[in-house]
This record gives C-alpha cells, sequence and structure tokens, in this order.
C-alpha cells in the first residue's frame, strides 16, 4: 500500500538534503510497513557488519525463516530462508509462533512456542541452536522443549543479560486458569534451562489487559540511564491489543516481583487516525547508525478482522524511533511519526 511520507519524515528528510535548514534532528527514513504479513517481529543488528537479521511469525504458522539485510527498509525485499518446519504430529505440530533470535555465549538460539496437531493450543516453549556466527548458515538443531515451574500454556519466551546474568521472561497460564497468560522471570541456569526461582511480573489485572483476553504476553527489554524497562502486551489480539510498560531500577534484585512497578495506563494502543490497529509483542534494536533506538512491533491498517485475529493474515512489522522524555521513560510521542 502507498502512503504519504509523515510530516516528520518530510523535517528530518530536510535536514539531511538541506542542512541550513536545521534545527530538527534527523531521524531514520522508514518505509513502513517494515515486512507484510509478518507479526511478533523481531531484529538483531549484528555488531560487524551493521546489517540485520529478522525473524517473526508466518501467517501459516507452519515454520522458522529468517531473511538478513544491510538496510531495515530492505527486509520487505530480502529472501526469506526456512531455518525449521514443524513437525507432523505430535509436539511441535501446530501453531509455530513468535520465534526469537538470540546469541548467547556465542551460540544462536531461537526460541518459540508450538502446539501439537491434534491439540493445537496445547502451547509450550523450545529451542534450537546454531553454533555457525550467521544465524543464516550452519545447521539449527532442535535443543528441546523449554520447560517452567508449571505444567500449562507458555509462549514468548525472551531473554536479556544483566550485570553478567542470563535472564528470561515469559507468558503462562496459571494453575487456576483464571487468565490466558502472565508474565514471569527467571534466571537462566542454560539458554534452554531456566532456574528455580521464580518471580511472577505482571498478571492480567487491569480492565485494559482484560478485553476479550486475560492477558500479558510478549515481552521485550530495553535497559536506559539507571532503569531496566520491560514493554508487553495484553488483551485479545485484535484492535485492542495494546502495549504496557514495567520498570525496575538497574541495581535490583529482578527476580524479585516487589523490585518492579506498572504502568496502570496502556504505553501504546491503538489509533484510528494513522490507520494503527492492534499494535504489540515488539522488540527493540538500533537503526543503522548504531545509536538510534527503535521499537520494532506489529499491527493491522484496519479494525474489522478479515476472519479471526489468528487467521487474519495482515499483521505488519512496522518500526518507529523510540524517544526519551526528561525523566528518562519511553516516550512514544509524537504521534505523527507512527
Amino acid at each position: 500500500m502507498n502512503r504519504s511520507p509523515t510530516l516528520r519524515q518530510l523535517l528530518a528528510f530536510a535536514a539531511i538534503a538541506f542542512p541550513f535548514t536545521a534545527g530538527y534532528a534527523a531521524e531514520p527514513l522508514l518505509d513502513n510497513p517494515l515486512v507484510l504479513q509478518r507479526a511478533d517481529p523481531w531484529i538483531v543488528r549484528h555488531d560487524d557488519t551493521g546489517c540485520y537479521s529478522f525473524i517473526a511469525t508466518a501467517p501459516e504458522f507452519d515454520r522458522i525463516e529468517l531473511r538478513q539485510a544491510c538496510r531495515l527498509n530492505d527486509l520487505k525485499l530480502a529472501e526469506p530462508k526456512v531455518l525449521w518446519r514443524k513437525k507432523a504430529s505430535g509436539p511441535m505440530s501446530a501453531n509455530i509462533w513468535a520465534p526469537e533470535l538470540h546469541r548467547i555465549d556465542g551460540v544462536w538460539y531461537i526460541y518459540f512456542a508450538a502446539g501439537e496437531q491434534d491439540k493445537a493450543f496445547n502451547i509450550r516453549m523450545y529451542a534450537l541452536s546454531n553454533t555457525h556466527d550467521d544465524p543464516a548458515k550452519g545447521k539449527w538443531q532442535e535443543a528441546g522443549r523449554v520447560h517452567s515451574h508449571l505444567d500449562s500454556f507458555s509462549l514468548d519466551a525472551t531473554h536479556f543479560e544483566h550485570q553478567g546474568k542470563h535472564y528470561t521472561v515469559w507468558a503462562q497460564m496459571d494453575a487456576d486458569r483464571s487468565y490466558n497468560s502472565a508474565l514471569w522471570i527467571a534466571e537462566l541456569e542454560t539458554p534452554t534451562t531456566i532456574g528455580e526461582r521464580v518471580g511472577l511480573l505482571s498478571e492480567p489485572l487491569l480492565d485494559w489487559e482484560r478485553l476479550g483476553y486475560k492477558v500479558n504476553e510478549g515481552a521485550a527489554f530495553i535497559a536506559h540511564g539507571d532503569r531496566i524497562f520491560l514493554f508487553y502486551s495484553a488483551s485479545a489480539t485484535d484492535h485492542r491489543y495494546a502495549m504496557g510498560l514495567l520498570w525496575a531500577d538497574k541495581n535490583a534484585d529482578l527476580l524479585d516481583p516487589a523490585s518492579w512497578h506498572k504502568s496502570p495506563e496502556p504505553i501504546f494502543s491503538t489509533n484510528a487516525d494513522l490507520q494503527r490497529f492492534g499494535p504489540g509483542h515488539n522488540s527493540f534494536v538500533m537503526a543503522e547508525d548504531g545509536e538510534t533506538p527503535l521499537m520494532i512491533y506489529h499491527a493491522r491498517d484496519y479494525r474489522d478482522l478479515q476472519g479471526t485475529p489468528l487467521t487474519d493474515p495482515n499483521r505488519h512489522t512496522r518500526a518507529r524511533v523510540l524517544h526519551w522524555d526528561e525523566n528518562g521513560f519511553p516516550d512514544l510521542r509524537p504521534e505523527e511519526a507512527d
């Protein structure tokens, strides 16, 4: 779909092309959508080349694929490479969701969620691994199931390293099945082994987190100043899907739920004027300048679904600059930059 450039994009272009008009900080010119029909996007910027690896949920829910480009705007043109396909039956044979790409101690890992052909929503967390320096090369091997403290619906495992420790956060249904998923945190004993000490970070107790489904999921971390920030998504994956915010002091015990604070309102949500419906399941990456943080997320550009939230394929990958306010908190304004 062709879109007219936003005012902010025009100002950024003017600052580059006509330096005497400066006064406006140049921002990356993002050709949104970055990739069509790819939800739950995750992008890695490779420090040695400055190029990008992109991974996301395929709308058929049947495979994990990777595409690479040295410009974010070229990801939509890159040829996807299939790294792994679902099984014919049993575990990992249905609903291949939300793959994330992480390099841990020199090894690439992909965390993903999967169900079973005969029990499609018996969702659990799994991992693949690859020792090659380039995640598009080498051999991806099944690294097994990632077991948590409960044997229940679980998904969206993510990883981050902080002060020499490796942490994971994931979404999981409680034992009483009173909600679809909450967010839990633990230290990793190995890249595929969750430690015994587990903290409950966030349950879907706010009204805006319980629309359609009672959900907290899709966590992504970013550190800034003296804080660790966690973005997450909530509610049904239609136009009611929205993003929330948790934060903790960088020196706090991150496994202690008391260390974390939660915004009572969503930080990013539907804006019909911008044709942005149900934004969520984000990640973060640096722009091509290596300095400007970007928030990568998915959204639809219309409200009324073509089918159901899962069968409508048009959740597109988008990006926007992540600003910080005077208090060091994420600031996703101005809206015209979307």
